[in-house]
């Protein structure tokens, strides 16, 4: 089967989480959490969870532990977390979660992110992969970040991969 068969089969409405892992943000705030949300559903899918969590890997752990296993959460999109300072856990907290990593989705931010803003996206720790048969994807906290995966990579591909993760 084809690529684009593939795509065709894949469901047009996912139901997701949105995660903002931060000390400082609030709903007031969270502009990237907000812009997240925002186009999901301008895009037809639901948006079924929204929390912000604080930068503690025992939360991280715990929230989306228990998100993976709710029936109404196909996919789980953190903002947040991805960088190298010393409170950027996220990345460290989901990797040994996932069955399966999808390195493509970190290596096309990172180039994509190049364009943008040159040799800084190497400081970008984005990563995507299945656990559970769910899709769980880390993108950076700033807006144009999460503005660059969200219209360039996941929202193109969001019901292929959870296609993908579910056969």
């Amino acid at each position: 089967m084809s690529y684009k068969e593939h795509k065709e089969m894949s469901p047009s409405c996912v139901r997701c989480a949105v995660l903002t892992t931060s000390d400082t943000r609030t709903p007031e705030n969270d502009e990237s959490g907000k812009y997240i949300r925002q186009q999901l559903a301008e895009m037809g899918h639901a948006v079924t969870h929204y929390n912000i969590l604080k930068n503690d890997a025992g939360i991280i752990k715990g929230e989306i532990t228990r998100l993976l296993e709710h029936n109404d959460v196909q996919v789980i999109i953190t903002s947040g977390g991805t960088g190298l300072s010393k409170k950027d856990v996220t990345v460290n907290t989901v990797r040994p979660m996932l069955e399966k990593e999808i390195e493509g989705f970190g290596e096309l931010f990172r180039s994509l992110s190049f364009t943008e803003i040159g040799a800084g996206a190497m400081l970008s720790r984005a990563l995507a992969g299945v656990a559970k048969t769910k899709v769980i994807i880390c993108v950076p906290g700033s807006l144009g970040a999460v503005k660059l995966a969200m219209d360039k990579i996941i929202l193109p591909e969001i019901g292929h991969i959870v296609r993908e993760a579910t056969r």
